[in-house]
């Protein structure tokens, strides 16, 4: 993707930011709990999607950050994944 398209892009998803040559999101949680069963819900849909975040997580929060190794940056691809993951925190 054009850095362009990926502007645009950014401008439909849930409050996610580029962060050099990933997009990135802070999740919000009440307690550890929420934030390990939150984390564990990405990881089933990253599985599903054989497309796999870098996640960060603790009493309170998760961080994810995506890009598409094997190409080199952001692709259509991780957009598909933010989305999904918006669709857990709704």
């Amino acid at each position: 993707m054009t850095g362009t398209e990926i502007e645009e892009s950014i401008k439909a998803t849930d409050g996610w930011t580029l962060e050099g040559d990933s997009l990135f999101k802070r999740f919000e949680f009440q307690n550890f709990a929420e934030s390990l069963a939150f984390v564990n819900r990405v990881g089933e849909i990253a599985e599903a999607a054989d497309h796999h975040p870098d996640i960060t997580f603790g009493w309170g929060y998760a961080e994810l950050r995506t890009t598409t190794h094997d190409r080199g940056g952001i692709t259509d691809v991780d957009f598909g994944l933010v989305g999904k993951i918006d669709q857990l925190s709704k």
